[in-house]
């Protein structure tokens, strides 16, 4: 058992909506382990879970979480799964009668579970404590560590604000919200000296307090990793989203030097999802922060390096080495090159959306202003996946949501089983052949003008909360000149490089170019970006997958 010094701050949490269980449960533990660790009881999913949040930005760690499966409101599974987000290192248990041991085995999967108890656990010496000690012994050797929590402070119709908190949320950064005009804000920005007329302040945990911060500078300030190890690399992977994560991971336990640059966050679009219900293996859906930050966790534990806040400016090919410089004049070199860069939401041109991005009209998800959205009417725009997940994501907590979709239906654009869930909820409306035609509003957003594109009659909404999912475009202008991309800038490769069975004109080789692999040798591309992609999160991680064996391949034969 570890020393009392050693976890002193160190929780293990139960939760059993029983009182009577709770407090037996806990009983047991403090008999055990109430000397070295901490014991927390909650008797609901939801107090537990707001329980791990302030342990989190306190920056404590929690070892081991005990959850009840027949649980009111949310189950012991369901729990578990939102308690993997907030302490992903935590071992859990699932406390579970006879008869729903066929769910606790399912479990197994779903939240990646430890183990399984049967109730009751009598006598705890021989049913309870021999599972804890193994279970808190691999957490001991596991590679865990407090996380001091980084301050935010910033007014809520701060664009700027906004931005760095979907930053640090995205990059599973811990952060605590103070807002500028409550008192702990006015304390936190007194004693940095500052008056609140630059917005946000950032307090790191070691105290460091950064005034309107940009990207590279907040990244560097909370642990995320910003410069190379080294001058060159097997593969070099452009793009964190699921492609260029699933090519990270393949490239890493395939033996090859890896390092994946992203210029804001891992995750791409879909990490801002808020579930994800078809991607295999997942039966009950995922969210897209939590699958990130498995497979960032995962490339990681093979050895790839991570780059974040880095933004490539241009790609060169010198003889067999590819070399990628950066926006500040930098530049690794590598044998190959992935390019995963993804896609950018579509920016709405309706006037005054401009003006009022971040200030009421978010592009994506936006999960850090759901709670925010708490009672309220939010209005989204699209009708494709994107915007149905974050409808039923948003429907839990809003007064109404409302799709504005150009089309006649949902059906053009979206699955069948979103539809059907829609169409379920209570609290969720369509409204067909509608637009935005204006955004109103004086620092955030007030009023909607929406315009029925068959009558052409406009009407005039109450509204602050607008999220737009209308189409994605390539990130991709700063190949130009060095990659081939279609007409809307997807990139081509394979069999769109020769269509009429010859390969590009500038083609050296004495090989057509592999199935992803663009008109500069070595150079692949996987996921969306590419010309003609499903846009789909499973296949843009066998893209990435496919990506490293074409590697493999081109570096035996060069």
């Amino acid at each position: 058992m570890a020393q009392a010094a050693e976890s002193a701050r160190t929780v293990i949490l139960t939760v059993d909506d029983d009182p009577g269980v709770s407090r037996a449960v806990a009983r047991d533990l403090r008999r055990r382990y109430g000397e070295s660790y901490r014991i927390v009881r909650a008797e609901s999913g939801e107090s537990a879970l707001e329980a791990l949040r302030e342990l989190k930005l306190r920056g404590d760690l929690v070892a081991v979480i005990l959850a009840d499966y027949r649980m009111p409101q949310m189950n012991g599974i369901e729990f578990l799964e939102r308690a993997m987000d907030i302490h992903p290192g935590a071992r859990r248990i699932l406390l579970t009668a006879y008869a729903d041991t066929s769910a606790a085995i399912d479990a197994i999967n779903v939240v990646d579970l430890d183990h399984y108890l049967l109730k009751p656990w009598d006598p705890p010496e021989e049913k309870l404590y021999p599972v804890l000690d193994d279970l808190l012994e691999a957490w001991r050797c596991s590679d865990f560590r407090p996380v001091p929590a980084t301050k935010v402070v910033g007014h809520r119709w701060s664009a700027r604000s906004s931005d760095v908190r979907e930053f640090l949320a995205r990059n599973q950064v811990p952060y605590r919200w103070y807002s500028s005009d409550e008192p702990e804000g006015q304390r936190l920005l007194a004693a940095a000296g500052q008056d609140g007329q630059r917005l946000p302040l950032v307090i790191t945990p070691e105290g460091i307090p950064l005034v309107e911060p940009d990207v590279p500078e907040l990244a560097s300030h909370v642990g995320l990793a910003t410069t190379p190890t080294a001058d060159f690399y097997d593969l070099v992977v452009i793009g964190g989203g699921p492609a260029g994560l699933g090519a990270a991971v393949y490239g890493a336990s395939e033996g090859l030097r890896t390092v994946l640059v992203e210029r804001s966050a891992t995750g791409g679009q879909a990490g801002q999802s808020s579930r994800i219900e078809n991607y295999l293996g997942f039966p009950d859906g995922v969210s897209g922060a939590q699958l990130t930050d498995r497979a960032r966790r995962q490339a990681a534990k093979f050895g790839a390096e991570v780059l974040t806040a880095r933004e490539v400016t241009a790609l060169e090919a010198s003889g067999a080495a590819r070399i990628v410089r950066f926006s500040d004049g930098s530049a690794i070199a590598a044998h190959s090159v992935i390019l995963a860069t993804g896609v950018s939401y579509r920016q709405l041109r309706a006037p005054g959306c401009a003006e009022l991005t971040s200030c009421g009209v978010f592009y994506g998800s936006a999960l850090t202003e759901a709670p925010s959205c708490q009672g309220q009417d939010v209005y989204i725009v699209g009708g494709a996946n994107s915007a149905g997940q974050a409808a039923m994501y948003l429907s839990k907590g809003a007064k109404s949501v409302t799709l504005l979709v150009r089309g006649a239906d949902l059906s053009a654009s979206m699955s069948h089983y979103l539809i059907q869930q829609i169409n379920e909820a209570p609290n969720i409306s369509v409204r067909p052949r509608t637009v935005v035609e204006a955004a109103h509003g004086d620092g955030h957003l007030e009023q909607l003008t929406l315009r029925d594109t068959e009558t052409g009659d406009t009407e005039l909404i109450d509204a602050q909360w607008l999220f737009v999912f209308i189409g994605a475009a390539p990130l991709t202008d700063w190949l130009d000149g060095t990659v081939l991309r279609d007409s809307n800038g997807f990139i081509l490769a394979g069999p769109d490089l020769t269509p009429d069975g010859r390969p590009p004109a500038d083609w050296e080789l004495d090989r057509p170019p592999y199935h992803l692999e663009t008109n500069v040798p070595g150079v692949f591309v996987a996921g969306d970006a590419r010309a003609e992609s499903a846009k789909r999160v499973a296949s843009a991680v066998g893209e990435g997958a496919m990506a490293v064996m074409l590697v493999h391949r081109y570096l035996e034969q060069s």
